[in-house]
């Protein structure tokens, strides 16, 4: 009885333990029942899909830009604006390019005119050469003997021009760095002046200063010259000229770029730099004005002798005795007279290329958009300064769009060009249907993450208003379609390396059996089509579950 008293919580703790290994005895001895999960193999239509997911793109997207750097001067359009093929979007400033342009033309007037004497030149030679034929009255004579005086005095006045075109041009370039350049600089009296402002190009900076002292040169040279200016040594004066302007105008050039890039800071407020650009702009249009005063003296002082040589030929001739060898000798001049003409027509043409040049560097200061479509993007205002090839406008064409999207490699061996999709646009949706068709598809990969992604461009196969570019599209991309064949769940497929691909068939009698199945296309909803091996009406068993 003390036994049972002291021992009671043991013996208690026990009975406990052997009642819970009994209980589990009987549990896990108890008879299992096994519970199958299984579909029906039936035939249907299957469907093969790739999803993905693109990016709604305008056929057509241009990025433009200038080809040189420049200032703008005009903006014509804003984001949003539509805009035909060929219409001017902005332009940059272009005061340089017209002043050449001018010259040009100018060029080509004057070679012009120059064709036309020749060209009355050579009908007064053959009517010289008929005169020679005939013979000359001492009438004629006379009236040839006064086209030679006139033709002298206009050959006189003509040099006379010259002479003061080129002292005009001495003053005007004179007056430029005098005047207008040279509150620019310091240390003028020295061999080394300096210009007042920091230059951000080095280089430029050397040819500039460097330019200033050898224009010092230049203008002592020339005003010395003028000095001693004859009829004898105009040419060479002439000459001289024409080569100070040159080294005077690509010295401007050089300040005017120096000048462009000069931003206001404690030295220089925005109405002083606007003040030098002032002064430049106008010391450039001096010297390209002398330039072309000088061109044209130039061109009335040739065509002066010109006419005065033709004039005494001519008396000359009439003078002569209509003999052969006169007559000879007045068809060589005539041969001459038409080679003159065909060199001055190569002239001409020479003179147009220079216009043709010009105008093309007009063209690319103006920006024009090469396709019909919308502004989406218009970086320009109105005073700023863009570099060459930055872009600053973008249009894209209207109501003519794509999709571009990334196919996985596991998917692109089922896509092919002509393959239809069905997809839907985050901003519309998943109610709202589009339809589109696989136009392209990239043969290179691109890594995305580490895996090889293929471009595939589909195009919309209707029009719609409410498509815009830069809308993400969901893609369900049709790639088969089968009418009428057996298909079973996926997971109902056992693969067996070596052995192949099988499917457990519950039998009426609640047996499994195991069948050998080819499979086929695999479609959506995860079924696959069997194409030998089950018949219409097995019970397919998907999963097996012991209860």
């Amino acid at each position: 009885m003390n036994f049972f008293k002291k021992n009671k919580k043991k013996i208690l703790a026990g009975v406990i333990i052997v009642i819970f290994i009994t209980i589990g005895f009987l549990y896990f001895n108890r008879e299992k029942k096994i519970e199958y999960n299984f579909t029906i193999a039936e035939k249907q239509d299957l469907i093969q899909e790739i999803s993905a997911t693109g990016r709604v793109k305008a056929v057509n997207e241009v990025d433009l830009a200038f080809e040189k750097s420049g200032r703008i001067s005009e903006i014509f359009v804003k984001v949003g604006d539509q805009v035909k093929e060929g219409q001017i979007l902005t332009t940059l400033e272009s005061e340089d390019i017209l002043a050449e342009l001018a010259q040009a033309e100018s060029g080509v007037i004057s070679a012009e005119a120059r064709l036309k004497q020749y060209e009355a030149v050579l009908e007064k030679e053959k009517s010289e050469l008929e005169t020679l034929e005939i013979g000359t009255r001492e009438e004629e004579i006379a009236i040839y003997q006064s086209k030679v005086i006139n033709a002298e005095a206009i050959y006189n006045a003509s040099i006379q021009n010259v002479i003061d075109t080129l002292n005009d041009s001495y003053t005007k370039s004179d007056n430029a760095i005098r005047n207008q350049i040279d509150p620019l600089f310091r240390d003028l009296n020295t061999d080394n002046p300096q210009i007042i402002f920091s230059v951000n190009d080095a280089q430029l900076e050397v040819d500039i200063e460097t330019g200033r002292s050898l224009i010092e040169q230049q203008l002592e040279t020339w005003v010395s010259s003028l000095g001693i200016i004859n009829k004898e040594n105009l040419e060479s004066q002439i000459k001289l000229a024409e080569n100070s302007l040159n080294v005077l105008k690509a010295f401007l050039e050089n300040m005017a770029l120096a000048i462009n890039n000069l931003t206001v800071n404690s030295s220089f407020s925005q109405t002083t730099i606007d003040g030098y650009k002032s002064d430049i702009y106008t010391s450039r249009t001096n010297i390209g004005l002398a330039i072309t005063n000088l061109s044209t003296a130039k061109e009335k002082l040739n065509t002066a002798y010109t006419s005065l040589l033709v004039a005494k030929n001519e008396l000359t001739l009439k003078q002569a005795s209509n003999t052969p060898e006169k007559i000879n000798s007045q068809k060589a001049v005539i041969k001459q007279a038409e080679a003159n003409i065909a060199s001055q027509e190569a002239e001409i043409n020479f003179k147009k290329s220079i216009v043709q040049a010009s105008l093309a560097k007009l063209s690319k200061n103006t920006l024009k958009s090469p396709i019909a479509g919308i502004i989406i993007k218009q970086d320009a205002k109105i005073g700023s300064i863009v570099s060459g090839s930055e872009i600053i406008i973008s249009v894209i064409s209207e109501n003519n769009f794509q999709i571009e999207s990334y196919i996985v490699e596991a998917d692109i061996a089922y896509l092919k060009i002509g393959d239809q999709a069905k997809l839907t646009l985050d901003a519309y949706g998943e109610d709202v249907f589009f339809k589109a068709e696989v136009i392209k598809i990239d043969p290179a990969a691109q890594l995305i993450e580490g895996v090889a992604n293929y471009k595939t461009t589909l195009k919309f196969i209707e029009r719609d208003e409410r498509i815009k570019a830069g809308m993400t599209a969901d893609l369900d991309i049709i790639t088969m379609e089968i009418k009428n064949v057996l298909v079973v769940p996926y997971r109902a497929i056992i693969f067996r390396n070596g052995s192949g691909k099988f499917v457990r068939i519950l039998s009426e009698n609640n047996q499994i059996i195991e069948k050998k199945v080819e499979i086929g296309v695999i479609g959506n909803g995860s079924l696959v089509e069997i194409t030998e091996g089950l018949n219409e009406g097995d019970k397919a068993i998907t999963s097996i579950k012991n209860n």
